[in-house]
């Protein structure tokens, strides 16, 4: 097994991509709009990747945050809140928000697993700054860090009592940075006790099964790398001081914030300390040049994804999707 996550070109497999993915043997998959038509066709995509290797707990991601960031879309997939509606919800009834946030997570994990995804992109923990890029906005908890976590916390459960993982995120926050990651490299000045704040809710989520890290720059602690590169921060501010060891995976590296290719860019991310590369594209020369820069995962690295799959077996709360969103937005017409 390679330490990367992979895309795919479209709603099907390729010859080449079943092919290479047989040879490869990625740690696992990603699924986006392109990849998504309906519940037979995902479910026919994500059973083929599971025979691929024989990996019943084969992670196979998606961001279905709800809001502006939902790769499965209506008519075929209901809509869902943005991390506001929880937010807005918190300030009038906080226990009826965590509450809302729970079952909001439990639909979703409802909906991905009908059709065979077992990992999805959230919570979102980074802090929301006043003055920053929009592209956080809306999707964030809130602008309490405490906040933050309560509702983070209630977001894992929830996701886990319906049998997926939840990937907390950007680690240690993107919630500062001024620029759009996916198009540029945003570089935070803040000083180092003024950052307590973003690291607040990743420290009391400190026990999440994993974590996805932020291609932002913070000059208090590596004025040259940003975090998914920079061994230091994932050393001494992600793993010692928030103290998080789960398993960390970089954000997709085709990202404009990033500089060089694409498998260069893998490699420097593994090496750093991330356990895996997220490669979202399904760009075969990519893919193929990230499979040959990476080593075998390491063995470190395989019990934190063996550990983060095996917290969704098990689970038990068989309450219908319509029930749990009948029940969530009783609580969010409150706000």
């Amino acid at each position: 097994m390679i330490p990367a996550i992979f895309g795919l070109s479209g709603l099907t497999l390729t010859a080449d991509e079943r092919a290479f993915f047989r040879d490869s043997d990625p740690a696992g998959y990603i699924l986006f709009g392109r990849n998504v038509e309906n519940r037979e066709q995902v479910r026919r995509l994500t059973d083929e990747l599971r025979s691929l290797d024989g990996r019943e707990t084969l992670p196979i991601l998606i961001d279905q945050e709800g809001g502006r960031v939902a790769r499965m879309k209506s008519p075929e997939w209901p809509n869902f809140p943005s991390g506001a509606a929880f937010d807005d919800l918190y300030e009038r009834a906080p226990a009826s928000a965590i509450e809302a946030a729970r079952l909001n997570a439990m639909a979703l994990a409802a909906m991905l697993s009908e059709v065979g995804i077992n990992v999805d992109c959230l919570p979102l923990l980074d802090v929301r700054q006043p003055g920053a890029s929009d592209i956080i906005g809306d999707r964030a908890l809130g602008s309490e860090p405490m906040r933050v976590a309560a509702l983070g916390r209630a977001i894992l459960s929830g996701l886990q009592d319906g049998g997926v993982v939840g990937i907390v995120k950007h680690i240690p926050g993107h919630g500062r940075a001024l620029l759009d990651s996916h198009k540029e490299l945003p570089v935070v000045d803040a000083l180092d006790r003024d950052l307590q704040t973003d690291l607040a809710p990743f420290a009391a989520l400190r026990d999440a099964a994993m974590a996805m890290t932020c291609h932002v720059v913070f000059t208090a602690w590596d004025a040259e790398r940003p975090a998914t590169l920079s061994p230091i921060i994932i050393d001494s501010v992600i793993r010692q001081r928030i103290g998080f060891h789960g398993l960390l995976m970089s954000d997709d590296l085709d990202m404009e914030a990033l500089s060089g290719d694409v498998p260069s860019r893998a490699a420097a991310a593994v090496a750093a300390g991330c356990d895996i590369a997220l490669n979202c594209w399904g760009k075969m020369d990519d893919m193929i040049g990230i499979a040959n820069s990476l080593d075998p995962i390491s063995t470190v690295s395989r019990a934190r994804l063996e550990g983060a799959m095996d917290r969704i077996s098990g689970h038990g709360d068989d309450r219908p999707f319509a029930t749990l969103v009948d029940q969530r937005d009783a609580l969010l017409a409150i706000a």
